[in-house]
């Protein structure tokens, strides 16, 4: 693009940005929590899918269509209204929990190019924080089916790297339908990476004494309660877990086979 072409474009998006700001000759009013936004009808419909619907459905009062947003924060919606008008926003300098907080009222308000476009900045320059908040951004990036690109890094690293979800720092608050994978998976990618981290394991499980598996339950100590085993199929807890029960401490194995043989009794064990 050339230099005089840029410029102009400049000139054009300014002029946009001023009229947010006069509001001059607005006809929508947007409600976002208990702040009112004096908008403009053509620019809204041309811009987002979702005024689009609503513009076209809504009755006028007075000559002004009132529209109330709801799950949207006012800072995130000065952002991105700001966007609409200009074309324009800043990810350089924002912190990445304000850029991610964007990503779902961008895709409400169907700003498909915003929502490409934020995902690939965090992924390509922000992707420390994106595995520090791996139980955040994982059950938030599988709620819609817009954020593939986030769904894509999310799952490499669960099936490559383990560790990091547990060494995310809010993976105790995971709830039970944000990770959409089978628990006995979790475990087969959980014991792979515990192997890989303690040095001077057999190769073959028969010949393991007492102090090797000692030594993988001291790798796994912060893992190994955070393991849904309730949740396992009864041939999975027999193919998979029993070969490494040590590692559980007899409490615990105690419920696990307890509830296979008699599902209704109640256990002492949390992860249930």
């Amino acid at each position: 693009m050339s230099q005089i072409s840029t410029k102009l474009l400049e000139h054009f998006s300014n002029d946009f940005a001023q009229l947010l700001e006069t509001e001059y000759d607005y006809n929508v009013v947007v409600n976002v929590e208990n702040q009112h936004f004096n908008l403009h009808s053509l620019i809204l419909y041309q811009r987002s899918s979702f005024f689009r619907k609503e513009l076209s459905t809504v009755t006028k009062k007075n000559n002004i269509i009132e529209i109330t947003l709801t799950n949207t924060s006012i800072e995130s919606f000065k952002i991105l209204i700001k966007y609409i008008y200009t074309g324009k926003i800043t990810f350089e300098g924002v912190e990445p929990s304000t850029l991610f907080d964007l990503l779902v009222p961008s895709n409400n308000l169907g700003l498909e190019e915003l929502v490409k476009c934020i995902q690939s900045y965090l992924i390509d320059n922000k992707a420390s924080w994106l595995r520090l908040k791996f139980t955040q951004v994982y059950s938030t990036c599988f709620q819609e089916n817009n954020f593939k690109g986030l769904q894509t890094f999310c799952t490499d690293i669960l099936a490559k790297h383990p560790n990091l979800i547990f060494n995310s720092d809010d993976f105790t608050s995971i709830q039970e339908n944000d990770l959409q994978i089978e628990e006995s998976e979790i475990w087969d990618k959980v014991i792979q990476w515990g192997k890989e981290q303690t040095p001077n394991l057999p190769s073959d499980l028969e010949q393991w004494n007492d102090e090797n598996f000692l030594a993988l339950k001291t790798t796994l100590e912060k893992c190994i309660p955070l393991i849904r085993y309730f949740q396992m199929p009864g041939r999975d807890i027999a193919i998979k877990v029993k070969p490494y029960r040590q590692i559980l401490g007899s409490n615990l194995w105690d419920d696990i086979t307890l509830k296979i043989m008699t599902p209704d009794t109640s256990i002492s064990s949390k992860r249930s």
